[in-house]
């Protein structure tokens, strides 16, 4: 897939009226979600505005990302980006690794009989980056 294709893929998957959230880790280990202005730009990156000082800060020391956009419909999926980022000016970059749209699945009926240990119960679908 190329840069074009994969920046057309993301951003086609944002849930329209969605709301965006950014999550990272502190160096203790202690998660920090913000909601935020996130959008899909150019060859494969998301471009976050508006950083705090914890935000900055937990980048800096190296933490991975999260950027989720939550549609206003729980009926609709979530579009989950996961990636490396840098600091560059007010704005964060990230590099997706891993990108899926996700949603509660169905409650299952009984006769369905148990999940499998490990098998995800989610309605979920993997956003192919490469």
């Amino acid at each position: 897939m190329s840069d074009v294709e994969l920046a057309a893929t993301l951003a086609a998957a944002v849930p329209v009226g969605a709301s965006a959230y950014l999550l990272t880790v502190a160096p203790d280990g202690r998660p920090h979600a913000t909601p935020t202005t996130a959008v899909v730009r150019g060859a494969s990156s998301v471009v976050v505005s508006g950083l705090g000082r914890r935000t900055r800060a937990n980048v800096e020391a190296g933490s991975t990302v999260a950027v989720l956009w939550s549609p206003p419909d729980s009926d609709d999926h979530t579009l989950i980006v996961d990636g490396t980022a840098v600091v560059h000016d007010d704005t964060l970059v990230v590099r997706p690794t891993r990108a899926v749209l996700h949603r509660q699945a169905p409650e299952r009926p009984a006769a369905a009989g148990p999940v499998a240990d490990g098998a995800c119960t989610a309605d979920c679908v993997e956003i192919a980056l490469a």
